[in-house]
């Protein structure tokens, strides 16, 4: 289900400090964060996240056609090691 428009995009308010202090010092280090629910934001382009999978921490360096999505869309959880039956059959 999609958000409402009134109400606008949801970002967590920790994420967006850590935005905030990130562009004053223009450091070139990555962000880690565990929130794969904030949704990305104009102000967000050029930034590398670090975003927590479950696992580890997966880079993501956003673009300008990132904007309006998640920042979990961008770190899958789940691995995918093809189907078995595949793999029997080249043997």
């Amino acid at each position: 289900m999609v958000r409402s428009v009134w109400k606008g995009p949801f970002v967590d308010s920790h994420l967006i400090k850590k935005v905030q202090t990130h562009l004053k010092e223009s450091k070139n280090k990555p962000i880690k964060t565990w929130s794969r629910r904030s949704t990305i934001l104009p102000q967000f382009v050029g930034i590398t996240f670090n975003v927590y999978n479950g696992k580890k921490f997966i880079p993501v360096l956003v673009s300008e056609e990132m904007v309006g999505q998640k920042l979990g869309e961008y770190s899958p959880t789940r691995t995918y090691y093809g189907h078995t039956a595949d793999k029997k059959v080249k043997k």
